[in-house]
C-alpha cells in the first residue's frame, strides 16, 4: 500500500467515524431532543425524521469505511451510495440548522464545511486510487 492510498483510507476513516458519531449523538432512541427540535421549525413528522437522520448518519459513516474494504462495483457502490447519503444529510443541515452560515466565516470554521465536501470527494472518485 503506498502513502496516497494510506493517505485516503485516513481520510475515509476520519470522515465514516465522524458522520457515524454525529448519529450516535442523537440517541437514545428515539432522538426526542432532536425530534423537538425539528419540531419547532416546523419539520413535519419530526420523531420520523429524526429517526431517520440519525440511522442515515450512523449507516452512511459505516458505509464509506465499510465500502473501502471491498474491490470493483460492490465497493465504489457503498462508497458512492454512502457519500451521496451524508451529501444529502448535510445540505439539510446547512439549510435547516445552520442557514445563517452561507459563506461566511462560521461556515469555515465548523467541522462541517469538510464533512460536506469530503462526501462529494468520495461521491466523484468511489473506490479509485491515488496516483
Amino acid at each position: 500500500m503506498n502513502l496516497s492510498n494510506t493517505s485516503l483510507w485516513i481520510v475515509r476513516i476520519t470522515l465514516g467515524v465522524s458522520f457515524f458519531l454525529h448519529g450516535w449523538g442523537k440517541f437514545p432512541y428515539p432522538p426526542e431532543g432532536f425530534a423537538s427540535w425539528l419540531e419547532s421549525i416546523g419539520v413535519v413528522a419530526p420523531m420520523v425524521t429524526a429517526t431517520a437522520v440519525a440511522l442515515g448518519e450512523m449507516a452512511a459513516g459505516i458505509g464509506i469505511i465499510i465500502g473501502g474494504f471491498f474491490k470493483g462495483g460492490i465497493g465504489n457502490s457503498i462508497t458512492r451510495f454512502s457519500a451521496l447519503g451524508i451529501l444529502i444529510i448535510m445540505i439539510g443541515a446547512f439549510y435547516l440548522a445552520h442557514s445563517d452560515w452561507f459563506i461566511n466565516e462560521k461556515l469555515f470554521k465548523s467541522e462541517q464545511i469538510y464533512i460536506f465536501v469530503l462526501s462529494i470527494f468520495f461521491l466523484i472518485i468511489g473506490n479509485k486510487s491515488l496516483k
